[in-house]
C-alpha cells in the first residue's frame, strides 16, 4: 500500500502534537501521516517545559538537516507541510526538490525580506539573556501568538502544545537584528520543483500576512506552480485553534486541484 506520505514540521514554540488533529484528518482521507519532533524532543509539552535541555543550541542548520534526512527516507516523496519555521524548512526542501509539494504556513521569512519590528508595546525575547531557550508565559502566549482566542482556549492549548523556543534558533531567524542563517533561503528560480502553497493569518503578530505577501511576489518570476491563501481573522495559532480545520481543508482542497492525491496513480 503504497499511499502518499505528509510530513508535518512545527515551528517555535509548538509541540509536534500541534499537528495532532491534522494527522488524524490527512489520514482520514488516506494519507500516510507522519509528525517528527525535533531532535530531542520529549513526547509530551509539559516535559519539555519542565526539561528543555534537548533544544540547547538546536538552530536553523540541524533542524534543515534533521528533516531533509527524514523527507529522503521515504520511497514516494512526500507532501511537507510546515508551520513558522518548519514553513521555512518546508519551502528550502521544496526549493531544492526534496519533497514533491510544499505548504508554508505563517513561514518565517525567507532570503531578504524582512521582519517587520515588533508593534509597540508587544513582548520580545529578552536581547540580553543568556538562557539558552526563549520561554513564553501563557499570558505571553496568548497576547503574541494567539491573540484572537479568548483566554480559555489560549491557555487549553498552552497547557497542551507549548514549549520553549531555542535562543540560537531565534538568532539564525534573524530576530532582534541577529544575522541570519544560510539556511534561511529558498530557490526561488527553480522552475522543476513541485508546487508550493503559503498560506497566512492576517492577524498574525509574529509572522505579519505582510511576510507571506512579499515571499509571494518574490516568487513571481518563476513558472513554478506556487499559490497564495490569507484567512481572515487568524493569529499565527492558525494551525492548533478552533480555525485549524478550515486550514487543513483548504490544504487537502489545494493538493487535490494540484493533482496530488493519497493513493498510487493519482496526480
Amino acid at each position: 500500500m503504497n499511499r502518499t506520505p505528509v510530513v508535518f514540521i512545527h515551528g517555535e514554540w509548538l509541540h509536534a502534537l500541534s499537528w495532532e488533529s491534522w494527522a488524524e484528518r490527512f489520514a482520514g482521507r488516506g494519507f500516510r501521516t507522519f509528525t517528527p519532533g525535533w531532535p530531542g524532543e520529549e513526547a509530551t509539552a509539559r516535559q519539555m517545559r519542565r526539561s528543555p535541555e534537548p533544544f540547547h543550541g538546536i538552530g536553523l542548520a540541524e533542524l534543515t538537516d534533521h528533516y531533509a534526512g527524514i523527507v529522503r527516507s521515504f520511497d514516494k516523496a512526500p507532501v511537507i507541510i510546515g508551520h513558522s519555521v518548519g514553513g521555512l524548512i518546508a519551502q528550502h526542501l521544496i526549493g531544492v526538490n526534496i519533497g514533491r509539494a510544499a505548504v508554508a504556513i505563517a513561514a518565517a521569512p525567507i532570503n531578504d525580506i524582512p521582519l517587520p519590528a515588533p508593534r509597540p508595546g508587544l513582548w520580545t525575547p529578552d536581547q540580553d539573556s543568556t538562557e539558552p531557550v526563549v520561554s513564553l508565559s501563557p499570558e505571553q502566549f496568548r497576547k503574541v501568538f494567539a491573540n484572537t482566542l479568548d483566554v480559555a482556549e489560549a491557555e487549553r492549548l498552552f497547557e497542551r502544545y507549548v514549549v520553549p523556543a531555542p535562543r540560537r534558533l531565534l538568532a539564525d531567524l534573524g530576530c532582534a537584528g541577529a544575522v541570519r542563517s544560510p539556511y534561511a533561503v529558498a530557490d526561488l528560480g527553480n522552475t522543476g520543483r513541485g508546487p508550493l502553497l503559503l498560506i497566512s493569518g492576517q492577524e498574525d503578530l509574529l509572522v505579519p500576512d505582510s511576510v507571506t505577501r512579499a515571499a509571494y511576489k518574490a516568487y513571481g518570476d518563476s513558472t513554478a506552480a506556487t499559490d497564495l491563501k490569507q484567512f481572515a481573522d487568524r493569529a499565527h495559532s492558525l494551525v492548533v485553534d478552533n480555525g485549524w480545520r478550515f486550514v487543513a481543508d483548504h490544504v487537502l482542497g489545494w493538493l487535490d486541484g494540484r493533482g496530488i492525491g493519497p493513493h498510487p496513480g493519482e496526480g
